[in-house]
């Protein structure tokens, strides 16, 4: 049926991140597997809609509890004016303001989330973190990002600074489906399709560690009995290296 278009197209974008990148996802699962079990976190940043993937990660019922959510003034969809987050993705030199006061250490990994991979900040704080010599993985769109110029001073995009990069498949300007009759397209994938390529991960990553009996640090929903009584624990534990705990 045509109103099952946009499903059968995030289904094929998930089929072929399934065959392309199936080595990609090991490396980043054994990444995190490694950060985890030595008591590092998986920090993370996106800008505007790319901060969707740093909440789905962050304080999630059967998520992870050592992830580190950055998140910036300005930059999420509560600003107001919304225009302001594009013009702060843009600036060069906020970075240092962003990542101020957050904890970063050896043992841990960034993951930066830009479809276009092209704006100053998000390959400003990949840079940053790089040289702390901390792992970076950036979920991005090659396709797209290589049919743009970069906007960073050193000409580079996401994709040519990060460690590893997880394609999302977004089609240049991330909406997918045609409309008739008109050169618009609507539906945009890379929430969608990154989101369930980042779960993929963490679900095999606490398979992992479940198979060798290590402990989880887990978040149990606040909304089953006894659920916050099991998380604290955790945070605790975690506390000074999580923002916002």
């Amino acid at each position: 049926m045509v109103y099952f278009e946009y499903l059968e197209k995030v289904k094929e974008m998930l089929t072929r991140a399934a065959k392309e990148q199936q080595q990609v996802i090991e490396d980043v699962i054994a990444l995190l597997d490694h950060t985890f079990s030595n008591g590092g976190v998986l920090h993370v940043f996106g800008a505007s809609h790319a901060g969707i993937i740093t909440e789905e990660l962050f304080y999630r019922a059967g998520g992870w509890i050592p992830v580190n959510p950055i998140f910036a003034e300005g930059l999420m969809l509560n600003t107001k004016p919304i225009t302001k987050t594009s013009a702060l993705e843009r600036l060069h030199g906020y970075a240092e303001i962003v990542l101020e006061g957050v904890d970063f250490q050896p043992k841990d990994v960034l993951l930066v989330h830009s479809v276009s991979g092209r704006n100053a900040l998000a390959i400003d704080i990949a840079m940053f973190v790089k040289a702390k010599n901390i792992p970076v993985v950036a979920l991005t769109s090659v396709a797209f990002s290589s049919m743009q110029p970069s906007r960073h001073n050193s000409g580079l995009r996401l994709y040519e600074v990060a460690d590893i990069i997880l394609d999302n498949y977004a089609e240049f300007g991330d909406a997918a489906i045609g409309l008739p009759g008109s050169d618009l397209k609507v539906g945009p994938t890379s929430t969608v399709v990154g989101t369930a390529l980042l779960q993929t991960i963490m679900v095999e990553v606490a398979r992992r560690f479940a198979a060798s009996g290590k402990p989880l640090p887990v978040f149990v929903s606040a909304n089953v009995e006894n659920g916050e009584e099991k998380n604290d624990y955790w945070l605790e534990k975690y506390k000074g290296r999580v923002n916002y705990i």
